[in-house]
């Protein structure tokens, strides 16, 4: 539900976006905010997969770790966007537009507010509130658009950026203050003392590697379309990437509540990810069908150049997602038994993979390249995972 909230007012959000600002702006402020996405993620630490697997047997101790977790998340987010603005001009030159004194101060603390985001999200799943995820989803999507308007009122050339950092700063201060007066103290009574678990910065360390290599594929790929192809044609990739990442989000949440349940539970992770495929293979499939069949209407929300540019990547976005189901489960398996090795070698596999794919088959096949890249590499990835699946599905659970 909260995937759906979020990908359904987000989508509204960019139809709206590309109705008040020309094609060029969306191109870079989509640019702008999957580079704000990226440093958020290598700022935040993948903390949040952290909090998800730690939170639920912290006991006493889940307070001192959120805080935790969040302090080093912004500070490490703030020194990574800094340092991505000093080499703007020699990176992206494209975005230098994020160089102005108030612009840069609205990235800066949009790339820390974003991991922040992130990490609340961690910390609500991991103590079991999953009613406020779309609560929390539905308030920062709807300040976003009310910001938007206002944007588009005073005809700002920022106006898509400033939007998305004031909902960031509103959601995440209203959401932490019922997080930490209300929700952590009443888990903290009612968990039983936990034991603290070793080496936790090992884990912490290589579950960071494999979300930086996962984050890499998924943000590195619209600055190659931009640098490759020019902002207009990055506008045309990026709204068919946003509508194809949705059934992509399915996967992930389903795998944050199979790790939650693995914690609590360590004994029924193979039931419960039987389950679970069972039950995500079924709702995706019918997603991609629909996904496929619809293609050219949903992108034409956004515009008739975007549906006719857009509809080929769209549905290998799409059709993608099947495979890739198997691999974000497999990588969830792996961190709930905290086999970090191959965590962390799955997620190099598809980065590798796409970012190379895209490389060659960009200046060959234009806006398609990335959408051949992304189904080949999740396919390469799920035939050796069904290959080996007595190697990852049916071996001992250790426990949290």
């Amino acid at each position: 539900m909260s995937s759906l909230v979020n990908a359904t007012l987000g989508a509204i959000f960019w139809v709206l976006a590309t109705r008040w600002y020309d094609d060029e702006v969306v191109g870079l402020s989509y640019s702008a905010l999957s580079v704000a996405t990226l440093l958020a993620s290598i700022g935040q630490l993948n903390l949040n997969e952290f909090l998800v697997r730690f939170v639920p047997s912290a006991g006493r101790h889940t307070r001192r770790l959120v805080l935790t977790c969040y302090l080093a998340s912004v500070v490490c987010s703030v020194l990574v966007a800094l340092g991505f603005l000093l080499l703007v001009p020699r990176i992206s030159p494209g975005l230098d537009f994020l160089l102005s004194p108030t612009t840069a101060i609205c990235f800066v603390a949009a790339t820390a507010g974003y991991a922040l985001f992130v990490l609340q999200d961690g910390a609500l799943t991991g103590v079991s509130r999953p009613g406020w995820l779309v609560a929390e989803n539905m308030m920062f999507a709807l300040v976003k658009i009310t910001l938007l308007v206002v944007g588009a009122a005073l005809t700002l050339f920022t106006g898509i950026l400033l939007s998305w950092a004031g909902a960031l700063a509103i959601a995440v201060i209203v959401t932490n203050f019922f997080l930490l007066r209300r929700v952590v103290p009443h888990h903290e009574r009612a968990a039983a003392e936990a034991v603290r678990p070793p080496r936790l910065v090992g884990y912490a360390a290589a579950d960071y590697v494999g979300s930086l290599l996962r984050m890499a594929a998924y943000t590195f790929v619209p600055l190659m379309v931009l640098n490759s192809l020019g902002a207009e044609q990055s506008a045309y990739f990026s709204l068919a990437w946003i509508v194809g990442y949705m059934l992509y989000l399915v996967a992930t949440n389903l795998g944050s509540s199979l790790i939650v349940e693995a914690a609590r539970r360590p004994g029924q992770l193979a039931g419960h990810t039987f389950r679970m495929l069972r039950h995500s293979a079924l709702l995706m499939t019918l997603g991609v069908v629909a996904t496929i069949a619809l293609a050219p209407q949903l992108l034409s929300l956004f515009g008739p150049e975007y549906a006719e540019r857009g509809t080929t990547l769209l549905r290998l976005v799409a059709l993608s997602a099947l495979p890739n189901l198997l691999v974000s489960l497999a990588v969830d398996v792996a961190r709930a038994r905290r086999r970090m090795r191959a965590v962390v070698g799955l997620q190099l596999a598809l980065c590798v993979l796409v970012l190379g794919l895209s490389g060659a088959l960009l200046p060959v096949m234009g806006l398609t390249g990335p959408g051949v890249a992304w189904l080949v590499a999740q396919c390469l990835l799920a035939l050796y995972l069904l290959v080996r699946r007595s190697h990852w599905l049916n071996s001992e659970v250790v426990a949290s």
